[in-house]
């Protein structure tokens, strides 16, 4: 591989209470002080150069690096005119764009913090008690939305009464017009750019609310930079040549907020704003986009490469223009099924000759996000990596060493906004960030070949038995044992004898079934998942599933059983679902698929 990386370097202690600690092996590189410091770099250094982009009709609004300095500074001044400061919140209610992320890198310049917001929120009615919690954890002095007719009801809504409504287009009456705050003096910024330092906050960012309502993470200027620094340490390419990427990820997510659009701004890079998602109605103008631009770095989910892959062995044309200048693939959020690797890898030889690094990170909402990272190429996937520059992880195995990882660094946040207890119950008596996530070692006798996932803690469960189920790594070996019939599905089984599962059909297992009320069933249907099942082979009672059941009604986020990051909320549809639970495990039910 052509492409330059850092072999990994991980050093070890081994503590008398038993627990491991791991750190890079490698020094960590300065830092910037704040956003505002890439923003002023770039606009000198490559004023031409586009920094962010989104769709315009044919073609792309091209924003440059220069542009970008000038519309910033305009905002910021807007904001302090306004009198706007580090108490004065700003919260995002639409999605991803360019008028979005300029408000954002004007607010964080002078010190405003932003509140990015899953759009669902205020799109969806039955969503509207999410948005109402998150502006009162927050209490925001503005409200900013791309579409004023788009969201107009949500902004009508009585949360935002007194609230400045900010609109980019259709603005309706009480709604200011973005353009407006764009050409008065700049007097004042230069000074309040100075007083952000990196203890500022940056942005409070919403954590899924999984297990409760959602928390405002506290995300400063060091955490932000801070972890950009980390990932330039380990992927020093990035630095070699400015950077780009056509993503779809939200911006209320650290992953595609954070993560990807800092790291085109610290680096220099080009953000390709992609209108589409990895889903039926909208994967479509991935493809477009994908066919107009390509990145030099992929960002995606697991679902998203497989549907690329999909749509790139019947179209040439797509093919060349995603791999020819690929230097880097990186999927998160599950590991990548091998055979969407093996696809990847195929087109790739054929396109350019080689395999671009294919990498994973981990990390949560509340680390920045990246505190592992597998830097260096490996040959499957599932492997998370090896400690970043600055981190200290620490590891408490169990007797099967799989360790509970918890970690310490200038990227972890200083704690939730506005709760002191749940603060508290976040870090334990050394200030290592309880992450409530599980790993393994890849190899106990060589630490540099990293960790793998191992799943939540809080998602385990007992048999009555007193054998663990390891639900998150079931599930995901579930999701390709019963492909394609299976959209998405929940284990069960806590104090029971049995493991079961509550489905989520594909289309492809619609229509083998016929809905009857909650459920979907047809003796070809069940023939079918047997068949799967079967297929499985012999497993002991940690991982054997020998009942199912097809549910009719697609999870729902308004009801919280969809989390903000389009995850599912194992917890809640148990819960909500409470009556499917019982009917899973009542034998005399003609609709549970058995085995």
């Amino acid at each position: 591989m052509s492409l330059k990386y850092r072999a990994h370097s991980v050093a070890r202690q081994d503590r008398a209470d038993g627990a491991i600690l791991l750190t890079s092996g490698y020094e960590m590189s300065s830092v910037a002080d704040r956003t505002g410091d890439w923003v002023d770099r770039w606009a000198r250094e490559a004023p031409e150069r586009v920094f962010i982009a989104e769709r315009s009709g044919a073609g792309w609004r091209e924003v440059s690096y220069a542009e970008t300095r000038e519309t910033v500074r305009a905002l910021a001044a807007a904001l302090l005119a306004r009198g706007m400061g580090p108490d004065t919140p700003i919260v995002v209610i639409s999605g991803n764009g360019v008028d979005h992320g300029l408000l954002t890198l004007a607010a964080q310049y002078v010190g405003v913090p932003t509140v990015p917001l899953a759009e669902q929120y205020a799109l969806i009615p039955e969503a509207r008690g999410h948005l109402r919690h998150c502006v009162e954890v927050v209490r925001p002095t503005m409200v900013f939305a791309d579409d004023g007719e788009r969201f107009g009801d949500a902004l009508a809504l009585e949360i935002f009464e007194g609230t400045e409504k900010v609109v980019s287009r259709n603005a309706r009456a009480g709604m200011t017009a973005l353009e407006t705050m764009t050409g008065g003096s700049d007097v004042g910024v230069d000074a309040a750019a100075q007083a952000v330092g990196p203890d500022s906050v940056a942005k409070f960012l919403m954590t899924s609310g999984s297990t409760s309502h959602p928390k405002a993470v506290v995300t400063t200027q060091r955490m932000m930079c801070a972890n950009q620094a980390q990932l330039l340490d380990a992927l020093p390419f990035l630095g070699e040549r400015p950077p780009r990427i056509v993503d779809w990820l939200p911006w209320n997510h650290v992953f595609g907020g954070s993560h990807n659009f800092n790291m085109m701004l610290a680096n220099g890079g080009s953000l390709y704003i992609d209108g589409g998602k990895p889903t039926p109605a909208l994967i479509g103008k991935s493809i477009e986009n994908n066919r107009l631009i390509g990145g030099t770095l992929a960002f995606n989910v697991p679902v998203g490469f497989a549907q690329m892959c999909e749509a790139m062995k019947a179209d040439a044309v797509l093919r060349q223009r995603y791999f020819e200048q690929l230097d880097m693939v990186f999927y998160a959020g599950a590991s990548l099924p091998q055979d969407v690797w093996d696809d990847l890898e195929t087109m790739a030889r054929e396109v350019r000759g080689e395999m671009p690094l294919m990498l994973s990170s981990w990390g949560l909402t509340e680390t920045g996000p990246a505190c592992l990272i597998q830097h260096e190429p490996t040959e499957r996937s599932g492997i998370v990596g090896v400690p970043m520059t600055g981190v200290e992880v620490k590891l408490l195995p169990d007797e099967d060493m799989r360790c509970e990882i918890r970690v310490r660094g200038p990227n972890i946040m200083p704690g939730y906004l506005n709760d002191p207890k749940k603060t508290a119950e976040a870090f334990d008596e050394e200030g290592f960030f309880l992450t409530g996530d599980a790993m393994k070692f890849v190899d106990p006798n060589d630490l540099n070949k990293g960790m793998k996932f191992d799943g939540r803690i809080s998602e385990d469960f007992k048999l009555l038995t007193g054998t663990w189920v390891r639900a998150a790594n079931l599930r995901l070996e579930l999701l390709k044992d019963l492909s394609p019939l299976v959209q998405d599905l929940v284990v069960c089984g806590a104090d029971r004898n049995e493991i079961g599962v509550l489905i989520f059909p594909s289309g492809a297992a619609m229509e083998l079934g016929v809905r009857e009320g909650p459920l979907v069933w047809s003796e070809r249907l069940e023939a079918a998942l047997v068949e799967k099942l079967r297929a499985r082979g012999e497993h002991g009672s940690a991982t054997r599933v020998t009942r199912a059941l097809v549910m009719s009604d697609p999870p729902s986020m308004g009801d919280g059983e969809i989390t903000a990051k389009g995850n599912l909320n194992f917890r809640k549809v148990q819960t909500r679902r409470e009556a499917l639970v019982s009917r899973l495990y009542d034998n005399a039910d003609r609709h549970v698929v058995r085995l």
